[in-house]
């Protein structure tokens, strides 16, 4: 790693940031946190929560507007202005959780609802549990009181403050919902006078990332015939889709993590899985399917575009079919994002690298590698430059029992987010307090 560029606060600029932080309020936050966990919301249908964000936002002295989408969704954008001559900066994050949080979801995310997947919030002692408490709403609380803390300290501004959450955060696509999902609420808010000149998105991780994968999404379906169970093995007309299935699994899970080594690039290093298996009725076994789907995400370097991610895919394919001439299958890419960088240069990683030396008190070293993607990704592609600055995750401890996996985004330990807090106040103070020239604007 380059060593980040040095630009210290003024000894105004430092009492600024003084007094902003001793306005974080942790409690405050877990009550917001709570609010909001409280408050169903899955991708597509984010309405209530960004209405009660919009109501929030001005409650604390922010000008705030609710951009419906649908009857159902909709983002939230809230403004604090300057004296003018400065920088826009967005704090973001999305706003709708991974899951629906209701039976739909079970067996697949586990064997049974526990607290941190449950659409309802819950508390114990610092704890916030319910699902979608971490990740994203811990975000969406912390970046709020970020904002109240500032408008509370009375710092003087010289560029403006965006407070932005958004549907389709999750990298999801959902039919009945107008195929929310994959960024589609950040590009709506970009394209209807959000303007930023940086931002920073807060996500998962105690480090400050100028770079996020896309990601492409991949359809297998080995074919067969439709069978029955009362016919003996070996008749050429009836040919099973899921034994050779069986066949393709191993070598797509290998060619995947052969995939990652070979497309690691920056700080990307972009992990693929297998998500599904699809054959068949359950209410009739007798009557072996004669297709079996396989679903897979692959995560994308923003140096390689999806369409060459396709083409590596199809050479996999290829190379399967002469491997095994006697399985017949089809593939398709379903979905699909590029990736998206920033300059590491560019004022807001470095400004953001600073405030973590300044909370972590040592340089800035090499991040551990990156495959999770965001909407970061798509504010950079649009030309926001965007640093994603996080904290420690998933939290640890927990005095209540969590599923196992991805159960921490429905687990939050409020002192966790607090250093994260200070990190991001410093990019704030340091981005908002300048001239527009100081920053190469």
């Amino acid at each position: 790693m380059e060593p980040t560029v040095q630009n210290p606060l003024s000894a105004e600029q430092q009492a600024h940031y003084e007094a902003a932080c001793e306005r974080l309020d942790p409690e405050r936050l877990k009550r917001l946190l709570f609010d909001i966990t409280n408050i169903h919301s899955p991708t597509g249908a984010t309405r209530q929560v960004c209405e009660f964000l919009a109501d929030h936002m001005q409650s604390v002295g922010l000008k705030s507007r609710y951009h419906p989408m649908s009857e159902i969704s909709g983002n939230v954008l809230g403004e604090k202005r300057g004296s003018g001559g400065g920088a826009t900066l967005l704090l973001y994050a999305p706003i709708d959780t991974h899951l629906e949080g209701d039976a739909t979801d079970f067996p697949w995310a586990g064997p049974k609802q526990y607290v941190d997947l449950k659409p309802e919030a819950k508390q114990v002692g610092d704890w916030i549990y319910g699902l979608g408490s971490s990740n994203p709403k811990a975000m969406v609380a912390t970046l709020t009181e970020i904002s109240t803390a500032l408008i509370e300290a009375g710092i003087p501004l010289k560029g403006d403050l965006n407070l932005g959450f958004a549907d389709g955060g999750m990298p999801v696509t959902i039919p009945q919902r107008h195929n929310a999902g994959m960024s589609n609420g950040v590009h709506h808010l970009l394209n209807r006078g959000m303007a930023p000149d940086f931002a920073i998105i807060m996500k998962p991780w105690n480090w400050v990332y100028h770079e996020e994968p896309g990601m492409g999404w991949f359809r297998v379906t080995v074919k067969g015939t439709l069978g029955y169970a009362g016919v003996p093995r070996g008749l050429p007309e009836f040919r099973s889709s899921v034994v050779p299935s069986a066949t393709l699994i191993p070598e797509l899970e290998q060619w995947l993590i052969d995939y990652a080594e070979r497309n690691t690039s920056g700080i990307i290093q972009p992990h693929g899985w297998i998500a599904g298996v699809r054959s068949g009725w359950p209410e009739r076994p007798a009557f072996p399917s004669a297709a079996t789907e396989i679903f897979l995400d692959v995560r994308i370097n923003p140096r390689t575009t999806p369409g060459d991610v396709k083409a590596q895919f199809a050479e996999f394919i290829a190379a399967f079919r002469a491997r095994h001439p006697d399985i017949d299958l089809d593939w398709e890419m379903y979905g699909s994002a590029p990736g998206g960088t920033t300059d590491p240069s560019n004022w807001i990683i470095q400004s953001a690298r600073r405030g973590w030396e300044h909370i972590e008190e040592r340089a800035y070293p090499k991040p551990d590698m990156l495959a999770g993607q965001t909407d970061g990704a798509a504010l950079r592609r649009l030309g926001v430059p965007t640093a994603r600055m996080g904290w420690p995750w998933p939290a640890t401890g927990s005095p209540e029992p969590i599923a196992e996996g991805l159960g921490g985004m429905g687990a939050t330990y409020i002192p966790d987010l607090i250093p994260c807090a200070r990190k991001i106040m410093y990019s704030v103070i340091d981005t908002l307090t300048r001239s527009r020239g100081e920053m190469g604007l």
